[in-house]
């Protein structure tokens, strides 16, 4: 994705919201607005964002693992398994 085919002023923001807003929620591509020739901020659909959101979380989630990994945190999965079924098991 190219966003410097996406970038416009806050000038064409303000005078051009609604459509802008009906642009994003179609294309689901990010506007990069500008403030005196220089980007500001980069505006977004809300789904695309919700959605970028849930991948950061995952990302973070695999991250943590690899680390947990290459410290030696780990226990063999027959271990785990027999851990989840004893507490899954209702007592009789």
């Amino acid at each position: 994705m190219r966003y410097s085919t996406q970038v416009k002023p806050i000038s064409y923001l303000k005078a051009n919201a609604a459509q802008i807003l009906a642009q994003l929620a179609e294309d689901r591509q990010p506007l990069v607005i500008t403030q005196n020739g220089e980007a500001r901020a980069v505006l977004q659909d809300v789904a695309s964002f919700e959605q970028q959101q849930q991948t950061l979380a995952l990302l973070k989630v695999l991250a943590l693992g690899a680390a947990q990994v290459g410290a030696g945190q780990t226990k063999p999965a027959r271990t785990v398994v027999e851990t989840l079924r004893q507490r899954l098991t209702p007592e009789g």
